[in-house]
């Protein structure tokens, strides 16, 4: 015992002098955790800075808020201001199927197993979901992470709901007393119900950031004018109320896109669309194009083609064997046959190389060592003048003119805008080609083999015709309005004058003779009781893997209505038909006729 004070008092290890040493290390330690603490406070309010983060970036994402202002897509109209697209609301069907989902009071807001055959007979009634997907998707499932799916959807047929069928399917949930189901509104590009010069109108649809961009057409061609653009909205939220923060807002405000305005007449288009479904119908060809312009505008009223697809449903481009990508009136090139030839009569008359009572035995020509004949196989209608020529459409006559004046008459090909683009507006639009090299391959150019034009160039040059000489770039808008009132009017655009106000009254006059001439008029069913019309028929061999297709033809006409003061300037052309003793005349001349005669009936 002795010994353990003895130990004690030799390291002064007394009660009192313990808890004075201790007092001292538990001081110690306080002062430096306080100097710790200091330094790392001042380093935060100095730095700003927490583990690499800003504290001052992590308090805006805490109570600054931001916003996009989505802007309006503009809409696109007839010369009318009727209504072709146009931005709309639309809904989409999503289930919930979490447990947890109850109000305050313990209310299921989640679907139950005991509606899921009802929820499936009102989607398959309503929205054509087959039962057996409703099922499925209804049935609990787990996501890749293994993690319970607590919200579904329904596909295609569950979206672009419009307010009607929303309503019809709430009521039928509401009075069956289903819970679980909602609609998620979003917004829809609304389109004209079915063939409506779908592919000149286009469509939009969603990139992979969401934002709407034009696929063809106008939709694609004047993207940036009808997206306008975003704007946003931030403001910050006080802290302690959870409001906005005076002061604190700030906006830039959106630019809704611009209105486009066509030059369509909705009832003449509604009334092509319904003829060439007619003729598609009965008549099967592998396409059609038609268009109605303004003669003295160049205008286009109504235009469309075959295969085409509906504009509301984009039925016809869902099948990747028979979807056509392509607008065919702008982007293919083919040979036009007789319908040139008009070009050439044209151009031999300003050249001063033609005499409408100097005669030519038709039947056959040799240029070179080819022989070019004349469309009943060479035989001809013996000697005729070259103004019944034009009308008979002999291939002779026109290369005996082009013979007079071969270099001229490439030049002449040039005036009259082939071989370059009519700059139309439309993305894809072909500028064609005129085969040149030999001797006969510019006689061929005469009546149009040789050389590959677009269905746009071949409008224009008729506009010198119809138009006194002034060749006019066909146009499909009539102005462009932004959203503050703001226009931009599209006025007829002369591109050219190939041809003399008079040549282009003579030509005319011939082209006339199609319809009239009792025996050398190739055209009367183009005749329309009460008007003269002047017109120009064309059938030509396609050239395709590597040759001409014999027996089977590229038919087309040209019509201008009236012959002494023209209103109206109608192109089409049929492909490959089934014609089972049917004239290609008479199945484009039903449209063309009944087309023509209405638009001249809502002129007047």
């Amino acid at each position: 015992m002795k010994k353990f004070r003895d130990m004690i008092n030799k390291y002064n290890l007394t009660t009192t002098k313990n808890r004075k040493r201790v007092g001292i290390i538990v001081l110690a330690l306080t002062i430096l955790l306080f100097l710790l603490f200091t330094f790392r406070f001042s380093y935060i309010l100095i730095t700003g800075k927490v583990a690499g983060t800003n504290l001052s970036e992590k308090t805006k994402e805490l109570y600054e808020v931001h916003e996009t202002l989505e802007a309006k897509r503009g809409s696109i109209f007839d010369k009318d201001g009727n209504v072709l697209v146009e931005d709309s609301s639309a809904f989409a069907l999503y289930a919930i199927l979490d447990k947890n989902y109850t109000d305050l009071e313990g209310k299921k807001l989640y679907v139950q197993e005991k509606d899921w055959s009802a929820i499936a007979a009102i989607f398959e009634k309503y929205v054509k979901i087959d039962k057996s997907i409703t099922l499925k998707q209804l049935k609990p499932s787990v996501n890749e992470e293994g993690e319970p799916v607590t919200t579904v959807e329904f596909g295609t047929n569950g979206k672009n709901l419009d307010f009607e069928t929303k309503r019809v399917i709430q009521e039928e949930l509401d009075k069956q007393k289903i819970s679980g189901i909602y609609f998620r509104e979003e917004k829809k590009r609304a389109y004209q119900v079915g063939n409506f010069a779908s592919y000149f109108i286009g469509y939009a649809q969603e990139d992979d950031k969401s934002n709407e961009q034009g696929v063809m057409g106008i939709e694609e061609a004047y993207n940036d004018q009808l997206s306008g653009q975003n704007g946003s909205r931030s403001y910050e939220k006080n802290s302690a109320l959870g409001d906005v923060k005076p002061g604190s807002v700030k906006e830039k405000k959106r630019v809704n896109g611009s209105d486009v305005y066509t030059t369509l007449d909705s009832n003449l288009q509604f009334y092509l669309e319904e003829l060439l479904d007619d003729a598609t119908q009965k008549y099967r060809p592998e396409h059609i194009t038609a268009t109605l312009m303004e003669a003295k505008t160049g205008n286009i009223l109504a235009t469309s083609q075959r295969p085409t697809f509906a504009l509301d449903t984009k039925k016809g481009l869902d099948d990747p064997n028979t979807a056509r990508w392509s607008n065919i009136l702008v982007e293919d090139i083919y040979e036009p046959g007789s319908t040139m030839k008009s070009m050439m009569v044209a151009s031999a008359i300003e050249e001063n190389k033609f005499n409408e009572t100097e005669q030519f035995t038709s039947g056959s020509i040799k240029v070179d060592d080819t022989k070019i004949s004349d469309w009943n196989n060479g035989v001809g209608e013996g000697d005729m003048t070259f103004r019944q020529g034009l009308a008979w459409s002999s291939n002779v006559g026109m290369v005996t003119l082009q013979e007079r004046m071969p270099d001229l008459w490439q030049e002449y090909l040039k005036k009259f805008g082939f071989g370059q683009s009519t700059n139309f507006g439309l993305a894809g639009e072909a500028a064609g080609e005129i085969q040149n090299k030999t001797t006969v391959d510019r006689a061929m150019t005469s009546y149009g083999q040789g050389i590959s034009v677009t269905h746009l160039q071949m409008l224009q040059a008729y506009t010198a015709i119809a138009n006194g000489g002034k060749m006019l770039k066909p146009n499909i808008i009539s102005k462009v309005v932004s959203e503050n009132g703001e226009e931009k009017t599209v006025k007829p655009e002369v591109v050219g004058t190939p041809i003399s106000s008079e040549t282009a009254g003579k030509v005319l006059d011939y082209m006339k003779d199609v319809t009239v001439d009792p025996k050398y008029g190739m055209g009367k069913e183009y005749a329309i009781e009460g008007l003269n019309v002047s017109a120009k028929t064309g059938t030509a061999e396609f050239f395709e893997n590597g040759t001409y297709q014999t027996q089977e033809y590229l038919h087309s006409v040209v019509t201008i209505t009236p012959t002494e003061n023209p209103k109206y300037i109608f192109y089409m052309t049929l492909k490959r038909p089934v014609l089972d003793g049917v004239s290609a005349n008479t199945i484009i001349s039903d449209v063309s006729n009944k087309l023509v005669e209405r638009a001249m009936v809502a002129r007047d």
